[in-house]
């Protein structure tokens, strides 16, 4: 019997295993991991397990400390446990709780952040885009084009240039 869910988060995360995107990826790998045992139980297992149950997503005060640590520590590897930790709750529930409330998942998020302080030091520095790059919590200046092209539809130089 194949599950094409299943491959597919499989494939996703030996995809991200395998590129070695340093620490980096580490949320990303995380993130999918807990999709990954949570697809597994969810499907096949045969107990029913109780959980507690949360409503509504993450509350206002919740999301700022949360933005507030992501921001605080956006040069930095950041971890699932981390912002979890910061939520008070499991990090099953804080992925979730914290895509109900904010419409993408917590490793979305994060790139959204450091691509947006880019943005705002691109034009008012001269300093190379690599160190930029470093700045903002991406391992290289590669990892950080693609996100930042993928985000703005342009690369970090030709943003400068405008």
């Amino acid at each position: 019997m194949r599950d094409p869910q299943l491959e597919q988060v499989l494939q996703l995360l030996r995809a991200e295993l395998h590129e070695g995107d340093s620490w980096v990826g580490q949320l990303y790998v995380e993130s999918l991991a807990n999709v990954l045992a949570v697809n597994l139980l969810r499907e096949y297992s045969t107990a029913n397990p109780r959980v507690a149950v949360y409503e509504g997503g993450l509350g206002d005060r919740k999301i700022m400390q949360i933005s507030d640590y992501i921001h605080a520590h956006l040069d930095q590897s950041i971890k699932l446990a981390d912002l979890a930790e910061v939520a008070g709750i499991s990090q099953f529930h804080f992925s979730r709780l914290f895509k109900q409330s904010m419409g993408i998942t917590p490793y979305q998020y994060l790139i959204q952040q450091r691509v947006e302080q880019a943005r705002q030091l691109l034009p008012l520095t001269k300093r190379a885009i690599a160190e930029i790059a470093l700045q903002c919590g991406f391992n290289s200046q590669s990892h950080f084009t693609k996100h930042f092209k993928d985000a703005t539809g342009m690369t970090p130089n030709n943003y400068r240039k405008n």
